[in-house]
């Protein structure tokens, strides 16, 4: 994965040093992009040699504006590089670290809730003030249900991990009796 990171990092950077402070604006076509990217006979037709660069950039922005995504130059741009260098599965990297760009500038966060069960809105209320607080910045936050954690929650921000989960205390239990 960290091969990809490496691939995905200058592109996103240019991106982000070109639309400078249209930076949040183009935040939603390049995560539209890189869904579509994720799909994997799009990715199959791109890297058939019999294929052209230019017929994979007109199926991708195609399709983007059939979903109603109309492309920025600087995004058509992007796109229109990735897909000559053959980089086209880099592009849900790129959209990460770029997006991990533009909230750094705007002083958000993305942070991954995992609960065992569905968190209703008063209660995410609470405990994503709880969680700005404890983090000290703003978050912008994505719950994922996840049974196995049996009760709890744990929440990923950036590489920061809390983890309050029965499974994880139920973890450190069997390794504190096997020790």
């Amino acid at each position: 994965m960290a091969e990809i990171a490496t691939i995905a990092r200058p592109y996103a950077e240019a991106l982000f040093k070109a639309a400078g402070a249209d930076a949040a604006a183009l935040k939603d076509q390049v995560s539209a992009l890189a869904q579509l990217a994720s799909d994997e006979q799009l990715r199959q037709f791109a890297d058939d040699p019999k294929v052209v660069p230019a017929q994979v950039f007109d199926l991708v922005a195609g399709i983007a504006l059939q979903k109603g995504v109309s492309l920025d130059a600087k995004v058509g741009n992007l796109l229109r590089t990735v897909i000559d260098n053959g980089r086209l599965a880099a592009l849900p990297e790129i959209a990460a670290q770029y997006g991990a760009l533009v909230n750094a500038r705007s002083g958000v966060y993305d942070a991954t809730i995992y609960s065992a069960f569905v968190i209703e809105l008063p209660q995410l209320n609470e405990v994503v003030a709880a969680l700005e607080r404890r983090f000290k910045r703003k978050l912008n936050v994505h719950v994922v249900i996840d049974p196995e954690l049996i009760g709890g929650i744990r929440v990923v921000v950036g590489d920061e991990v809390l983890d309050t989960s029965v499974k994880a205390r139920l973890e450190q239990m069997k390794v504190a009796l096997t020790a």
